[in-house]
């Protein structure tokens, strides 16, 4: 009896060494971790102008399509200096029209007064060469050439007022510019009062309502996108070898027993979480992948 129930006793002890051997060899060839949780990208959601929020379109926990309006600010401002820019824009344009004929008519003054200015001169030297002859009297060639300087007078003010008139549409363009780039601003501004979803998300601490004045880019609430989720796993190190990019994994999440979700390992951390933390431990060892 004493014999039975000794060999009894070591059959027990052998079945549970053999036990804690496989399920060692288990954990060994199959690691595995409970210190694990759910990511996804988070967006946090700003207001890309100032004003008051006129309209709250999402709930906290809602889950909304990328385009659709999360809120909007009021665009009463933003829309009467768009309407001030257009007016700009259209007075500069229409101005255009005026500086371009001014041009014009400045070009084909100087032409004008060149043609006089070589009708003038070549008399000049008609008259020069009677006079050196003893054909015309002094008063002629005096006549001759008063004409000549007063035609190059004409020609200089001509192209005087051409170089003016082509500075001013110069400036009429750099006008029009500034203009429109004011504009296309005060457009942009105007799109911006209405926010949208960049993406496939979920409402996150949602505490804007209605009335409430924001500030150009201060952070308002979050964004959870659904399209992508992934598990951070944290593994003891002398499991790392056992585990490599690509390999399949098996994933249960505590809220949903029973269930098993087909994964694979993304990617390996280059250092554990201690090591990137706002303020990381300095003890010598367990914070670093060798």
């Amino acid at each position: 009896m004493k014999s039975f129930k000794a060999i009894l006793a070591l059959a027990v002890l052998g079945s549970i060494s053999a036990g804690l051997y496989f399920y060692w060899e288990h954990g060994r060839v199959y690691p595995s971790t409970e210190d694990a949780f759910v990511s996804a990208n988070i967006i946090t959601v700003a207001a890309e102008v100032p004003g008051r929020v006129v309209a709250v379109n999402v709930a906290e926990n809602q889950t909304v399509k990328a385009g659709d309006i999360l809120f909007a600010l009021d665009p009463r401002n933003f829309q009467d200096t768009v309407d001030s820019a257009q007016a700009q824009v259209q007075t500069a344009s229409e101005a255009a029209g005026s500086y371009a004929a001014q041009v014009g008519a400045a070009s084909s003054a100087v032409d004008s007064a060149r043609s006089a200015l070589d009708v003038a001169q070549s008399q000049l030297e008609r008259t020069q060469s009677l006079f050196d002859q003893g054909d015309v009297a002094r008063a002629t060639l005096d006549q001759a050439q008063s004409a000549e300087i007063q035609a190059q007078a004409a020609v200089n003010n001509a192209t005087a007022q051409l170089s003016a008139a082509r500075a001013a549409m110069d400036a009429n363009r750099q006008d029009l510019s500034m203009a429109q780039a004011a504009l296309n601003t005060a457009q942009s501004n105007l799109d911006r009062v209405t926010v949208t979803a960049p993406a496939d998300v979920i409402i996150a601490n949602l505490t804007l309502r209605e009335g409430t004045i924001v500030a150009a880019y201060a952070p308002l609430f979050a964004l959870v996108e659904t399209s992508e989720w992934w598990i951070d796993a944290n593994f003891k190190e002398t499991d790392l070898p056992r585990i490599r990019a690509g390999q399949p994994a098996t994933i249960e999440i505590d809220m949903l027993p029973g269930a098993v979700i087909a994964g694979r390992v993304d990617s390996i951390g280059p250092g554990s979480g201690a090591t990137f933390a706002l303020l990381p431990a300095e003890n010598a060892s367990g914070n670093w992948v060798k």
